[in-house]
This record gives structure tokens, C-alpha cells and sequence, in this order.
């Protein structure tokens, strides 16, 4: 039988998305609250003997958690022959060292949680930075969907003499990718981060890329200081507003309007997390994932 893909609350159009390149059923169910807060879940689609995949992007982790898991248990208890999860944004993986006593590396914590109750883990680049690889703390198969490439797409389309700017060291990996992709120059600035909410970003040097359109790209966008920062030394250095890219559009509280005020030209972003931002598409490249990951997967884990 083909496989049948639920959406988590919230994650109804990138399923769309997905069933039109993976010719899947899309599974219906009840999900709702119990005054007490408490979950409850219906399977109203027969998932008996079929690959059942979820999607649910995991900005917000702690308020989806204990549905989604619900939602498999729910699954695999009908008889579902694999439990898949296919997270655009997956969460917890900043915290991937201990930094202070009594910190607990929640990274890890959550890898082993998520491994418990799912057959497979696909998503779009995830925050890999003292973990290199995903099955260093996953322990199922696992797919992680490169966004650089239709982020370079999307600038070539739409972007005369781009020059891509990564506002931190850590963002390098993705600046270095996206240019080539584009075939054009890219620098990194330097970040000083004195709190969650506090950075401070250094004034980019001068060189000859500074005739270019700057594009700012970064895998996360959570309050956006990051970018804002960057975005007013770019202004202050005599630079045009630059774009601004980001893989994953959390942009919590304010942020977006925030970033808007900062005076940018632009504001793009992936797919990964539902966002008025949304201009790049990385559904087909993450239907992909699925279907090799269940192709050479036992049945039995």
C-alpha cells in the first residue's frame, strides 16, 4: 500500500507540498485538547501494515511534542508497518555542549527521545555545529536536506551582482554553499554574543565585493538580533540594504517586524517553518529524502 502522510497541526500545506511529489494518501485525524490540557488523538485513516509519516516542523518544540508522540505511539499501536517524521526545523540542537555546570546537553536528550518512538528522521539543516552528523546523536536513519542549493536558485532569479554575507562565523558553512551555488563572492562577518538577546556584529572590512547587492544568509532566524545587527553595519559601511535569507523563519515575538525596520530590502526564507516570508520551496528535495530512507529501511527496526 502507498504510504499515508499526516499533518501535524500547522503543517497542513507543506504536506500538499509533499503528496503531490510523493503520490501519497494524506491521512485525516482528530487532534484536540481536553479542558484539563490534556491530548487527544484519533486515526480516522486505516494505517495498518503501511508506512505512516508525520510531518511536523518543530519550531515551538514543547508545546507539539507530547502530540506528535501521541500521534505515532497512536500509530504503531494500529499496526502502522513504519513510523516516519519528516521535521522541516528540527529542534534542540543549539544546546550541543555542556557550557555551565548543571547544563543538561539537551541535544541529546532529545535525539534519544525522538529515536524512541520514530522509524526515520528526515529534515532541512539542521543547527549541526559540535555534533557534525546527525547519527552522532540520532540513533534511527536519518536525511538532512541541504536548502543551499534552491536558496542559490532563488538568488540567481532574483538578485543582480549578489555578494553573500554570513552575519557570524557559525554561518559560514552556509554563505560558502549558497555562493557557489550562485557562482559569486561571499564574506563573513564577526559576531560578539553577549546574551540570547544581545549581539553585537563587527564592521565588514572593505573589499571588492562591495560593489555587489549583499545578501545576508542564515540557517535560523529566531529574534532576528543576529541579521539586525549585521543589516546596520552593512549600512553603516556604505553598503545598499541587503536581503535577507534565512533556512528556518522562527522570527519569535517581534522579530519580523523588527528586521523589517532595520531598514532591508527584502525578507526571504524557506519553507521549513510556515511564514509570510516563504519564497523558496523545499518540499520536492525533502520528498526525495522519504522515499529513499523508507526504499532501503527493514520493516522491522
Amino acid at each position: 500500500m502507498i504510504p499515508i502522510l499526516f499533518a501535524m497541526p500547522g503543517n497542513e500545506a507543506f504536506v500538499l507540498h509533499l503528496d503531490r511529489a510523493m503520490s501519497c494518501e494524506v491521512g485525516q485525524m482528530e487532534m484536540r485538547r481536553f479542558p484539563d490540557g490534556e491530548t487527544y488523538v484519533r486515526l480516522l485513516s486505516q494505517v495498518r501494515e503501511r508506512d505512516v509519516i508525520f510531518v511536523c516542523t518543530l519550531d515551538h518544540p514543547d508545546e507539539k511534542m507530547m502530540s506528535l508522540y501521541l500521534a505515532a505511539r497512536t500509530a504503531r499501536e494500529l499496526g502502522a508497518r513504519r513510523v516516519g517524521l519528516v521535521a522541516p526545523y528540527l529542534a534542540y540542537m543549539r544546546q550541543d555542549a555542556r557550557f555551565l555546570e548543571g547544563e543538561g546537553i539537551t541535544s541529546v536528550h532529545f535525539a534519544s527521545f525522538v529515536s524512541d518512538f520514530c522509524d526515520w528522521l528526515v529534515t532541512v539543516d539542521p543547527h549541526l555545529h559540535r555534533h557534525h552528523r546527525l547519527n552522532e546523536i540520532y540513533s534511527i536513519p536519518t536525511k538532512a536536506v541541504r536548502a543551499a542549493p534552491h536558496i542559490g536558485e532563488w538568488i540567481a532569479a532574483n538578485i543582480e551582482q549578489p555578494v553573500i554575507v554570513g552575519p557570524d562565523a557559525e554561518s559560514e558553512q552556509w554563505a560558502a554553499k549558497v555562493a557557489k551555488s550562485v557562482g559569486c563572492p561571499y564574506t563573513v562577518l564577526n559576531k560578539i554574543r553577549k546574551g540570547d538577546r544581545d549581539v553585537e556584529v563587527l564592521a565588514p572590512g572593505k573589499g571588492d565585493w562591495q560593489g555587489g547587492t549583499p545578501v545576508l544568509v542564515d540557517d535560523i532566524a529566531s529574534t532576528a538580533n543576529t541579521m539586525i545587527a549585521a543589516a546596520e553595519k552593512l549600512k553603516a559601511a556604505g553598503l545598499p540594504p541587503p536581503v535577507c535569507i534565512a533556512v528556518h523563519p522562527i522570527f519569535a515575538g517581534n522579530a519580523y517586524a523588527e528586521l523589517q525596520a532595520a531598514g532591508v530590502a527584502r525578507i526571504v526564507s524557506c519553507n521549513t517553518i510556515a511564514h509570510p516570508s516563504n519564497g523558496i520551496d523545499i518540499s520536492d528535495d525533502v520528498a526525495v529524502a522519504a522515499v529513499e530512507l523508507m526504499a532501503i529501511l527493514p520493516i522491522d527496526r
